[in-house]
């Protein structure tokens, strides 16, 4: 199952674009621009790695700014993916991103793996954000596993919050562990795109299991923990 399409990865390519033209200077753009013509032609990863990590430099860490419309769009092309608390260099990272060839299979899924190796905290942050627009989804489903296990919040909030990518594509295990996650690691359940569709009974029996444990420690239990035990129990 694709999340997106070609033609709709080329509407947000565009958009991004768009976007990213209204927060960088002349010379900042033209750096930007280059690289990629660069990167779209070479074999190995030098300027790939080079610029991505080197992006800070010329793209600021202020919130993105949408103009009306573009904020709908982005939902119509990639239903529950926002970019609204993104900043400007994690989006000119993440349309960098989109710009690696993916004719040839491993090597796409080579050059970009690469990257996550080495990836400092802003750069996974980057990465993962990143995920339903990869080609090939199926070859980052361990990459997405990977992620869940750090403990980083922001990398977490990449992976969980407004990314369509983990609900589509993880197997119910690892979906169940992103939902504990982000209970255990206090995040906002409610961000977390596809949840109510990917409810499931181990689900509901891990929460039951976790509730029982902070009880027993003597611990609060959030309420939206309760209520998607029930909604799992009404589910099936």
């Amino acid at each position: 199952m694709l999340l997106i399409d070609t033609e709709g990865i080329k509407s947000l390519n565009t958009l991004f674009l768009k976007i990213i033209k209204r927060s960088l200077t002349e010379d900042a753009l033209s750096w930007l621009e280059a690289k990629v013509a660069l990167i779209k032609t070479e074999e190995k990863t030098v300027q790939l790695n080079m610029s991505f990590a080197h992006l800070p430099r010329f793209a600021s860490r202020a919130l993105v700014g949408l103009e009306a419309g573009e904020h709908d769009e982005i939902e119509r092309l990639l239903p529950g993916f926002k970019i609204d608390d993104w900043s400007h260099d994690r989006l000119c990272r993440v349309w960098l991103l989109m710009q690696v060839p993916a004719q040839d299979q491993s090597a796409h899924f080579n050059k970009i793996n690469g990257l996550f190796t080495a990836a400092e905290m802003n750069e996974q942050v980057a990465l993962y954000s990143a995920l339903a627009l990869f080609q090939y989804p199926e070859l980052w489903i361990s990459r997405c596993e990977e992620g869940i296990r750090s403990n980083i919040g922001t990398v977490l909030e990449a992976i969980m919050y407004h990314n369509p990518y983990p609900a589509a594509y993880l197997p119910e295990p690892s979906f169940n562990q992103l939902v504990l996650k982000a209970f255990f690691t206090e995040k906002d359940v409610k961000l977390i795109v596809g949840l109510q569709e990917r409810l499931n009974k181990s689900l509901s029996d891990t929460l039951e299991d976790y509730v029982q444990e902070r009880l027993a420690a003597h611990r609060t239990v959030l309420p939206e923990i309760y209520q998607l035990i029930e909604q799992t129990k009404e589910k099936i």
